[in-house]
């Protein structure tokens, strides 16, 4: 396999790393449907930890197997599939070698009392990653959380210890806490500080939420006024989180969030390509659908962002 000049280009960024997480980001730049584009669709299925099995795979009962997942995500030239340690176990083996895998190593549940603090249990390890033969690990911060600090410092070790073993790290910057409204958890100037945040703690792969043209922080208001930052369009406040991870140094995609409407979807989809940004990460969006509509949105997507739609 050898690498095309678009994916040449996002891994010379990655300045210092060491060959082995160049070769695990190579690899899943070079998978599926939107392979040496540059861009990406990542399946992620974690979900049933957050919200619950019910929830989650429901309107969908086939969800309920971990190998549906799988397959979904090779039959629909997904880049990488991301799931806790059990769902990956679940397949690794009848899988292997088929498509990349994401590990997520820590989640939330939805059984926690409002009072306890923002945060994610740490369930799989590193070595957990190797073992399953997966091409990074995924983690979740919330920025704007009490327990913010302490979510800061796990993913920092964990990531020293990922990058030393050749393992990529996506991490999930998704605002929320104490310190955010719920307006603010998708405000454009909080998104773009979260994208900034996971870009210093080291990831390799940025995962945030689009965001609307709110402002939450009042001294940050102030810069966008005065600087005319242009956040009028879901394009523009893309193209402002690509700008604060790294000027585009850094591979960042936007979650699907819950389940919407496809013309939705694909609004979103264009938004992103428009904005600069590599691409989705998509799951609720896809995986709650039947089978067959999920597989025509995935193709849908990916002409998308080969600018076919």
């Amino acid at each position: 396999m050898r690498a095309t000049k678009a994916v040449q280009k996002i891994l010379a960024n990655y300045e210092g790393e060491t060959p082995g997480v160049k070769a695990n980001l190579c690899r899943m730049l070079m998978e599926g449907r939107l392979g040496g584009t540059g861009k990406m669709i990542i399946l992620p299925v974690d979900q049933g930890f957050e919200h619950g099995p019910a929830r989650s795979f429901a309107p969908n009962p086939a969800g309920y197997d971990p190998h549906y997942h799988y397959q979904l995500a090779i039959d629909a030239g997904m880049n990488a599939y991301a799931a806790p340690l059990g769902p990956l176990e679940a397949g690794a083996d009848t899988f292997a070698g088929q498509i990349p895998t994401i590990l997520k190593v820590n989640s939330s549940n939805s059984l926690m009392s409002d009072t306890a603090g923002k945060n994610q249990a740490v369930t799989a390890s590193v070595d957990d990653a190797l073992r399953l033969g997966c091409a990074a690990i995924g983690f979740t911060i919330y920025p704007g959380s009490d327990m913010a600090l302490d979510m800061f410092e796990e993913i920092v070790e964990m990531r020293r210890e990922a990058a030393a073993k050749g393992v990529a790290t996506v991490i999930w910057s998704y605002p929320r806490g104490e310190a955010i409204t719920k307006d603010g958890e998708t405000a454009i100037d909080v998104a773009a500080y979260a994208a900034h945040i996971a870009a210093l703690l080291g990831a390799h792969i940025i995962k945030i939420k689009l965001s609307t043209d709110h402002l939450m922080l009042p001294e940050a208001k102030k810069v966008y006024e005065k600087e005319q930052i242009d956040i009028g369009s879901m394009a523009k406040r893309v193209k402002h989180c690509v700008d604060a991870s790294f000027a585009g140094r850094r591979i960042i995609v936007f979650s699907g969030g819950a389940a919407k409407g496809a013309d939705a979807v694909y609004d979103d989809a264009r938004a992103i390509r428009d904005g600069g940004g590599n691409g989705s990460i998509i799951g609720r969006n896809s995986f709650q659908r039947s089978r067959e509509d999920a597989l025509a949105m995935l193709a849908k997507l990916v002409d998308i962002y080969k600018g076919k739609a």
